[in-house]
């Protein structure tokens, strides 16, 4: 083994302000580089030459380095992230009140420890916007000579597969809305912008010409140079020790030096952030696990050149960069090896820096050189093991802390913090100075998390499996297999054994669909089974999900709904209600019994959440949220809470088990188990009921009418069946879905999936939140104007922009498209994210698609713009979207398209008029020919 044969190489630097400085070498000869079980001679020579800036003794003596008794904002962390939202609010006339506190030095990172790579095409727009900005920030600063380390390289990404391939078109088809400049190449082009590689079972490649590197230590220090002059004061050598709240809002900082009052507090701790979450009450959760990440380095290669792009072999999971006329290499294997298990995490960079396992990277070394054969004759300078911390969805983490407010994060930025931090630190520099970001964050929020997400054991398992996803093929419906069997419904078993085939969200297990072939293991145990979609075209559950959702529409369809956020707001008085009209845009004091859906906004108009209120009474409410929004939701309550306790929320999700049956018989088989009359008359469409309803079997069990005990009965389904969910107490639960499966027999009852319910959903033009809805959409652009009440006497949140919303106009459209002149058996399918062309001209994105199994036709859910040739946005009418042709783009192949306005009417052996009144997208309906198509001019 190496680390057997070689002691660390001597680090000589010598540091002078804002100065690129070039070190003397210390050399040694390794005749042999060991594998155990395979033996490789390589002759090579261990040294070190690397470049940094800094400050040689520490801060400039004109600078404080002690930190001062109040402050508005404390950062804590000295890297490239917190010197980022320093320079962002010094940028903004905050730097005098702004104070920056490092552990150790500022930016101290070891330079053998990072690979600079700079890329703005990421996976969701969002990242790209946050990357784009973070770019035009280094571009800044290199332009005005500050060190920066930026060089543009471009960045060729390989592919070996044709799946490969496919990701790569649709990322290029993605760009055009994005606005990243890219190009799809042929073999023989990637060899021409990379002699080094060898191209013999590459299929193609991504070339994106913007991209380049970068050095995060002297973009550091140039950030903090900036944001000093602008009065930024820094506390090096200084920990902090306790984060302060009172009534909820952060209060003040102890620290090693003192203590800081102040309003804000931004956690950019990094590799610990998730023990700095730790030293506040309550804790704020930070969830991060280390994992160990090499970097290897060889000596100068004469005729290099600086001009060699970011090669990144995406199926070897490997890539390489040019680097002071070395190559710097490295990857994100498929299985990771965690660091710090113990959970003794070291406390400085410094110690931040790992023994390097051979074992574990000889499977990147060996993609490395059949990428890149002339590496085997190469002389090694070293490789470096320094362990990266990850979030358990390998996403980057940002924004207020459900637990403390005021209270900030900006972590997890994993191997490419200077490629995230610029637009990182504008976004938490927005939230504090303007109390909003610009650029919508929720997939990133830090509120996408519970409590089990935090548990050290859960992120070590997980954190196996989340480096390797960097360089996955993007699957649709991508489900992790670490972390499973978590939360679960008492129903769980059962569904099991009944053939269910899992997905995960936010840590709860639910059908994704149903199979009973291959169910069982060889003693004849329910097996656990795990979602896939291994393709971008028919995926292989298509039966399975078609025969699910003839039963909804035909018969009866069963399905778990357990995992809807489920919160009760109550008060002694009327003070609920107040709170949920001044939250909500829809009217929600309604007569008891009654089912508001509503909208809660921002201040911009745009969903913060969208919800069913069901009131039990005069002043108790049950709100249905998405799942997703468990945390983030009801912080956003706590949030708006009058002082005094005088309004009580509490989340009941996993008190009650939520069953949905749906279909045309629902209410016949419903009203044989129970003597409550549910005609429509008296339990009619949009309505609730806490009674004796399902008191099933009264001689075995009797449930009271009540809160604590009782069934909550709401006749809707969110996917605009007939139907009912049904929310038990979890602990009748098992003993109702018996009898409902026991009753249902006769009419055909069949469980159903995650996935059949999705494409209910999607033919019937249903928006959710999270998938079509996001913080800077309003209930005017979705079709849901009808839902918000702008004469219900109360000043709600949103009102005013939503006003001048209507009086401007909207500038994007919500629309329904059916994709025409396509084969689902041969073609590509649209997943989402797929551009929009009106007339031949981009105007919009996919969010949510499906396979339409009435229209049989694929159906794209999407926003639409009326663009200026300028690219300014101008109104959209509904007359502007039904006259234009419309395609779909999907991996480079246009589609044509028809556009609708309106929740449809779907044909059907038994019609429902008082659902087929209700309308989820806009309630005026153009009763045109939906499946009429008229061909491009």
């Amino acid at each position: 083994m190496l680390s057997s044969i070689i002691t660390a190489g001597h680090l000589s630097r010598g540091f002078h302000r804002l100065k690129h400085l070039s070190d003397s070498s210390h050399v040694e000869l390794l005749p042999n580089l060991h594998r155990t079980g395979v033996c490789r001679t390589v002759g090579c020579l261990y040294s070190m030459n690397a470049r940094t800036d800094s400050w040689e003794d520490g801060l400039p003596s004109e600078f404080s380095n002690t930190p001062p008794k109040d402050a508005r904002v404390v950062i804590c962390g000295g890297g490239i992230m917190g010197a980022a939202v320093a320079h962002q609010l010094a940028q903004r006339g905050w730097g005098q009140h702004t104070v920056l506190i490092e552990r150790g030095r500022i930016g101290e990172g070891n330079p053998w420890h990072f690979s600079g790579l700079l890329g703005e095409l990421k996976p969701t727009h969002s990242q790209v916007l946050l990357a784009q900005t973070s770019l035009e920030l280094i571009r800044d600063l290199h332009s005005k000579g500050l060190p920066t380390g930026w060089k543009q390289t471009g960045s060729l990404n390989l592919a070996r597969t044709r799946d490969r391939m496919t990701m790569f078109r649709r990322m290029k088809s993605q760009s055009i809305a994005w606005n990243v400049e890219c190009e799809i190449v042929s073999p023989e082009k990637c060899k021409e912008l990379c002699p080094l590689i060898d191209t013999t079972d590459i299929v193609g490649g991504l070339w994106i010409p913007n991209d380049g590197v970068g050095n995060p230590n002297a973009f550091c220090h140039s950030l903090v140079h900036e944001s000093l002059e602008k009065g930024l004061t820094v506390a090096e050598n200084c920990s902090v020790t306790r984060v302060i709240q009172k009534d909820g809002r952060v209060k003040a900082v102890e620290t090693s030096k003192g203590t800081v009052e102040c309003v804000y507090f931004v956690n950019c701790a990094g590799f610990w952030a998730r023990q700095v979450g730790q030293m506040s009450e309550p804790y704020v959760k930070v969830p991060l696990h280390a994992a160990e990440h090499y970097y290897l380095h060889t000596k100068p290669i004469a005729g290099l050149g600086e001009k060699i792009p970011v090669v990144r072999d995406l199926d070897g999971h490997i890539y390489f960069r040019e680097n002071e006329g070395c190559l710097l290499a490295g990857g994100f294997e498929a299985k990771a090896k965690p660091a710090y298990e113990d959970g003794e995490i070291p406390v400085s960079t410094a110690e931040r820096n790992l023994q390097p396992d051979w074992d574990h990277f000889h499977p990147l070394l060996e993609e490395l050189l059949r990428r890149c054969p002339t590496l085997k004759d190469v002389p090694l300078e070293r490789l470096s093991n320094c362990p990266e911390a990850f979030s358990p969805d390998c996403k980057w983490i940002i924004g207020e802390a459900p637990e403390i407010q005021n209270y900030l994060v900006a972590a997890g930025m994993k191997t490419v913090g200077m490629s995230a931090a610029g637009g990182v630190g504008r976004a938490i520099a927005d939230i504090i100075t303007q109390g909003y970001s610009t650029v919508d964050l929720h997939e990133l929020d830090i509120s996408r998390f519970l409590g089990l997400h935090n548990n050290r054991k859960f992120l070590r398992d997980r954190v196996r499996e989340v480096p390797g996803l960097h360089y996955d093929l993007n699957y649709p419906f991508h489900e992790f297999r670490t972390g499973r069997n978590l939360r679960m419904s008492p129903i769980f078993p059962a569904l099991k054994e009944a053939g269910a085939v899992f997905s995960q969200v936010m840590g709860y297990e639910r059908p994704a669909w149903f199979d009973k072939k291959n169910a069982t293991d060889e003693k004849g145990s329910p097996k656990f089974r795990i979602a896939t979609t291994t393709g971008f075209g028919k995926p292989h559950w298509f039966d399975n999900v078609q025969s699910e959702y003839e039963n909804c529409r035909e018969r009866i369809g069963m399905s778990d709904y357990s995992t809807f956020t489920k919160i009760d707001l109550w008060s002694k008085g009327n003070e609920v209600v107040d709170l949920l009209q001044y939250l909500c845009s829809n009217d929600v004091d309604q007569p008891v019994g009654s089912i508001i859906h509503t909208g809660m906004h921002n201040r911009h108009g745009g969903y913060e959440n969208d919800c069913s209120l069901a009131r039990l009474s005069e002043n108790h409410y049950m709100m249905i949220a998405p799942t997703v929004q468990q945390a983030r939701c009801k912080a956003w309550i706590d949030r708006h809470l009058p002082p005094g306790g005088r309004v009580s929320v509490s989340d009941v999700t996993s008190m009650y088990t939520a069953i949905c049956i749906m279909g045309p018989f629902t209410r016949i088989m419903l009203s044989e188990l129970t003597d409550t009359d549910l005609s429509p008359k008296s339990f009619p469409f949009f309505t609730c009921k806490v009674c004796d309803l399902l008191a099933i079997d009264i001689s075995i069990i009797e449930l009271d009418v009540g809160l604590a005990n009782g069934i909550r009965a709401l006749n809707l389904t969110h996917t605009g069946e007939l139907g009912y969910v049904l929310y038990i107490p979890n602990e009748f639960a098992l003993h109702v879905y018996t009898k409902l499966m026991e009753a249902g027999q006769k009419y055909g009852i069949r469980h159903c999936g995650y996935y059949a319910m999705r494409t209910l959903r999607v033919e019937k033009f249903f928006a959710f939140w999270g998938q079509d809805l996001d913080t800077f959409t309003t209930p005017l652009e979705c079709g849901r104007m009808w839902r918000v009440k702008f004469d219900k006497g109360v000043d709600f949140i949103g009102r005013d922009a939503l006003l001048q919303q209507r009086d401007k106009g909207v500038e994007r459209m919500y629309i329904q498209l059916l994709i025409n002149d396509h084969d689902p058996d041969l073609d590509l399918w649209s997943w989402g994210g797929e551009p929009i062309y009106r007339d031949g001209l981009y105007c919009g994105q996919t969010t949510t698609t499906a396979y339409g199994f009435t229209f049989k036709k694929q159906i794209c859910l999407g926003f639409v713009k009326n663009l200026h040739p300028s690219g300014r946005a101008l109104p959209v009418t509904n007359d502007y979207v039904l006259s234009g042709d419309y395609e779909v783009e999907i991996a480079g192949i246009r589609y044509p398209a028809k556009a609708n306005l309106h929740s449809p009417n779907l044909p059907t052996k038994y019609p429902d008029q008082e659902r087929e009144a209700y309308k989820a997208t806009r309630d005026k309906m153009d009763e045109s020919n939906l499946l009429a198509y008229r061909p491009n001019k």
